[in-house]
């Protein structure tokens, strides 16, 4: 391996500074060469010994040859004048000593400019540019006799040279190995081994601040408190540069509750950065000081540019850097930077554990299924990874699988017994089992050592909230607040839970603090940004409800949002026993936004496939303009979220997630039919094939499902089992779960108190869904063919003929005939699968085929009924409604032409068609006040033909004599259409109406003779 050679020329080298890596070891090799007398003998002559330090890297994953530099060989003698008891280096302006020791008065001998220009015959070993960092002690004088000739010098560092090289290649790689085993040993969990194994090398002198490193590192996951800090502390005093030594230190002293050396320990790596900042420019100490940066709540982005990016430039091979920067991408919940990061590190430290990890985190929310590899992978390399199992644990958890979850907590504490978020976790699921003693017990564990570490109350709270009790993970987050007032994640956690509480003033005030604590930070810039939007919302207010919407949305359905809430409230609250206090109100948002419904409720943008969320007593849901590609019913989305709010309040927050949503979907369907789920041929396959969830389970499907279709089928099956239970023991049993589940109750044990013990409840359930799955369409031949088999017409004939019924036989036939367009043909299997099977109403149903084979052969009455027949089944059939509306019109059907508005508004309200067909029925029918509205809101939409939609308008305010109002929108019509003569004429009745009535008021008696007088006039 190439050498270092320090050049000491008054005391001081010539470069400082070190190779990237983080480790280094010195060597002193004694150089075989006399110089008798001051004769140059043979090199094969034994000579006087000279003492020369060789530098080598000693074997971390960053080792390369690059990575080696030459520093030139220099003396410390008597030379004109300078005495070799001096100990302090002179000051320099300059790289080169030699001008140094002439500005001191010294005059080099051609020897000495001799030995100042070797820097030229050993440049083929080194790296090109300066290393930053002075490293160990002066070498000691080297003999005067090595002064005494030209030729001697030009003997003497040769041999050196070759000596020394040699020594570094037979003994500096195994060095290497063996610290690279030691590494593979940390990342690999084994801390005993590691432990042992850099013990050993310690013992045996070996050089390097990676040897200590390493073993209190190893110490410090097994909780060994005591013996890591004197790892540390004999390093120091070997070290006493070294700025990481301390750093973890700090680390250690913290974890064991010693604040006074952490800060000691911080202190003393300030000081040195200070006094010798020009030392710390490796890869490892930049990551230090960027980490002691964020600490002092530096700018992020100047601790990633300034800190992190240039360490990772320095040595990309070099894992701190790249563990540092995702670990500051996830901070600041730029999950897709993060990813970034972790993905290009692991193409060069594929066996990281730490890295796989951050990946997974990375990953958990945009490809849930290629985070779980990456945390395979991580527990893969090292079975007892902290980090990895205690997520684990947070997603048992969030699952309701407790026990599970104090398993892998048992893991994790058999590894390190004080790890604080393992007793965080268990205080949650204290709290979460009722068992508020136990939560106290651990909470006290958790801090035992380390009192004032925010993590834990920040950890407890947040999975509290996430859990919906957002009042009990607030007080949490005010307990970590409490210790550091600065700390940010609190602080935002904080903030989003008097949001999701109500508390508005407060929540906006904290995420304000927050954001400038740390303004990089995703999660609270989207937030401020989305706050500036929900300002220019507009407020509909009554006694029970505050809701807030787009202001053009507000004037086209705000009034009907704010009646069925209230019919909700009255239906349920009534059902299940809900009375809200005097005066509290239930806030709604309604997103225009899909995006800024995402960041209201989850934080982040870009999440989807939600409709509504309740917290509590606030709702936010995405309004229909968010879906217009893909349309639901509103209506029975607040339906389901205000079913939320009764069920949260009545519990207390404490209701398990698959009863909450399962009671929601139930009462969907009890105030109308087309709402909520029904049976699917799929659904009916899954319970078949006994793919369903257990009932004591239920809340884990909803936890990462692999699909959509499985988070959907979550929500079915759990709406089948309230109906079972309901069913089954009634609604007041129902009603008594929901007060024990209040009392803190578990579930289960409020189950089995209220209904039966969960085994017979368990076996009840499946016997209770296997029916309602056989009963689905029972004419059906549900045999599924192999579809490649029947893609020959002759073949599919032939199965069709031995397998009439058969469901996905008859289906490919209609696809296939209606491709074809072959509609007379395609008409008697749709009609079979209708008869068949007449609940179908997923893509592909017979309903809309028929309606369109119906129409292709001109058919209106048959498209009539069967479009009819769908709509009664279907709460969501915006195509079918239109075309409705169209068939309605033509046949002045204006009662049915009104019913098809009210099925379409319900769906999508700013949808012009429908208003215009409810306003047509309205004035078909008279109904005047119903016309004044729906046009009034046709007016909002910018209708295709505003003048008439004014005009129209006019006419119905003049028949109710609200001569004024008719008055504006008679103008407003002649200002889209100067020459609209039927307007004009309005306007002249208008104006004199007006005039009578000004009369009227004026002189009573004449009212009589005036207002013909002036018909007559005008």
């Amino acid at each position: 391996m190439p050498m270092h050679i320090e050049d000491e020329a008054g005391g001081k080298p010539a470069t400082k500074g070190l190779l990237s890596g983080d480790s280094v070891n010195w060597m002193r090799c004694e150089s075989a060469c006399r110089f008798p007398g001051g004769a140059i003998h043979s090199q094969s002559k034994v000579v006087q010994a000279a003492r020369v330090r060789i530098l080598f890297h000693s074997g971390s994953a960053a080792s390369h040859l690059a990575d080696w530099t030459c520093i030139s060989y220099g003396f410390r003698a008597s030379w004109g004048g300078m005495s070799n008891t001096q100990k302090q280096p002179a000051k320099h302006s300059s790289t080169r000593p030699g001008r140094d020791w002439l500005r001191s008065g010294t005059a080099l001998s051609d020897q000495g400019r001799s030995m100042m220009r070797l820097q030229k015959t050993v440049s083929p070993f080194c790296l090109h540019r300066p290393l930053p960092r002075e490293r160990g002690v002066p070498c000691s004088p080297l003999p005067p006799q090595i002064l005494r000739g030209r030729q001697a010098m030009r003997t003497l560092i040769p041999c050196l040279v070759l000596a020394s090289t040699a020594l570094i290649a037979g003994m500096g790689e195994a060095g290497a190995a063996e610290l690279t085993e030691c590494r593979e040993m940390l990342l690999a969990g084994k801390n005993v081994e590691c432990i042992h194994a850099t013990a050993e090398a310690i013992s045996k002198n070996r050089y390097g601040e990676s040897w200590p490193m390493l073993k209190a590192q190893a110490e410090l996951n097994v909780a060994q408190f005591e013996p890591a800090l004197a790892t540390v502390e004999a390093g120091i005093k070997r070290y006493s540069w070294s700025i990481r030594l301390r750093w973890l230190g700090r680390e250690i002293a913290l974890r064991q509750g010693n604040a006074v050396l952490a800060k000691q320990r911080l202190e003393e790596v300030l000081a040195l950065n200070e006094k010798y900042n020009w030392r710390y420019t490796d890869a490892a100490e930049l990551v230090v000081l960027g980490e002691i940066d964020q600490l002092n709540h530096r700018d992020v982005r100047e601790v990633l540019e300034e800190r992190f990016q240039k360490a990772r430039d320095r040595s990309r091979s070099s894992r701190e850097p790249w563990l540092a920067m995702g670990q500051l991408a996830l901070d600041t919940n730029d999950s897709q930077f993060a990813g970034e990061i972790y993905f290009e590190a692991l193409k060069l430290h594929p066996a990281d554990p730490d890295l796989h990890f951050g990946l997974s985190m990375a990953l958990r929310s945009s490809d849930p299924k290629s985070a779980g590899a990456a945390l395979e992978a991580a527990l893969k390399i090292n079975p007892n990874h902290i980090p990895s199992l205690l997520f684990q644990v947070d997603r048992l958890i969030d699952a309701e699988e407790y026990s599970k979850a104090e398993m892998l907590i048992e893991t994790v504490l058999g590894v390190n017994p004080y790890e604080p978020a393992a007793w965080a976790y268990r205080a949650v699921i204290a709290h979460l089992n009722n068992d508020p003693r136990g939560e106290v017990a651990f909470r006290d564990e958790a801090l035992a050592r380390w009192d004032a570490n925010p993590e834990v109350d920040w950890l407890i709270g947040k999975k509290l909230s996430q859990h919906y009790r957002f009042l009990e993970g607030s007080r949490y987050q005010r307990r970590a607040l409490e210790i550091d007032k600065r700390f940010v994640r609190a602080q935002r956690q904080l903030a989003s839970d008097l949001l999701r509480l109500g508390d508005e003033e407060r929540g906006w005030q904290l995420a304000k603090i927050a954001h400038e604590n740390d303004s990089y930070n995703v999660e609270t810039f989207n937030l401020l940004e989305l706050h500036d939007e929900i300002q220019k919302f507009v407020t509909l207010e009554d006694e029970s409800f505050r809701v807030r919407m787009d202001a053009t949305e507000a004037k086209l359905y705000g009034a009907e949002v704010l009646k069925l809430l209230n019919e909700a409230k009255a239906t349920l609250s009534k059902k299940y026993g809900l009375t809200m206090k005097a005066g509290e109100k239930v806030t709604v948002e309604i997103f225009p936004e899909e995006n800024d419904f995402a960041v209201r409720t989850f934080g982040m943008p870009a999440v989807s496939g939600f409709l509504g969320v309740c917290f509590g007593k606030v709702i936010t849901a995405n309004s229909p303009a968010s879906r217009r590609d893909n349309p639901s019913n509103w209506q029975a989305v607040l339906w389901h979220e205000y079913c939320h709010v009764v069920t949260l309040e009545l519990t207390r927050n404490r209701i398990p997630r698959w009863l909450s949503e399962g009671i929601s979907v139930y009462e969907e369907l009890q105030a109308n039919s087309t709402w909520g789920q029904q049976m699917t041929p799929r659904y009916r396959e899954f319970i078949l094939t006994g793919e369903h969830t257990k009932l004591s389970e239920l809340s884990s499907a909803f936890m990462s499902p692999p699909s959509g279709f499985h988070l959907q089928f979550a929500y079915y099956e759990s709406a089948l089992a309230v109906e079972f239970l309901t069913a089954s023991f009634g609604q007041e049993a129902m009603r008594d779960v929901l007060n024990d589940l209040a009392a803190g109750l578990p579930i289960n044990v409020a189950l089995d108190r209220r209904c039966a013990a969960l085994p017979k409840l368990e076996a009840d359930f499946d016997a209770f869904l296997k029916k309602r799955a056989e009963s689905l369409a029972p004419g059906v031949d549900w045999d599924k063919p192999d579809e490649g088999e029947l893609r020959d017409p002759a073949t599919l004939a032939a199965y069709l003929k031995d397998h009439p019924d058969s469901f996905y036989a008859l289906m490919l036939q209609t696809q296939r005939l209606t491709r074809q367009g072959n509609h007379e043909e395609a008409l008697a299997p749709l009609l079979k699968l209708k008869s068949l099977y007449p609940q179908f109403t997923d893509g592909g149903n017979p309903y809309e085929q028929l309606a369109a084979v119906y129409r292709k052969l001109e058919k209106p009455a048959e498209e009539k009924a069967i479009l009819e027949e769908y709509v009664s089944l279907e709460a969501d059939g915006v195509p079918a409604n239109l075309r409705l509306a169209e068939i309605h019109t033509e046949a002045g059907e204006w009662s049915k032409l009104s019913l098809a508005a009210e099925r379409l508004l319900a769906v999508d309200p700013l949808l012009k068609q429908a208003h215009q067909a409810a306003a047509l029925a309205a004035e078909k029918q008279n109904k005047t006040e119903e016309a004044i509205a729906a046009l009034a809101r046709l007016a909002v939409l910018e209708p295709d033909d505003p003048a008439d939609v004014h005009f129209r308008l006019a006419t119905a305010l003049h028949a109710q004599g609200r001569n004024e109002e008719a008055r504006r929108q008679v103008l407003k019509a002649l200002e889209e259409a100067p020459r609209y003569r039927a307007a004009h004429r309005l306007l002249l009745k208008l104006v004199d109406t007006n005039a009578a009535e000004v009369t009227e008021k004026s002189n009573p008696r004449d009212a009589a003779v005036t207002a013909p007088e002036v018909e007559v006039a005008k």
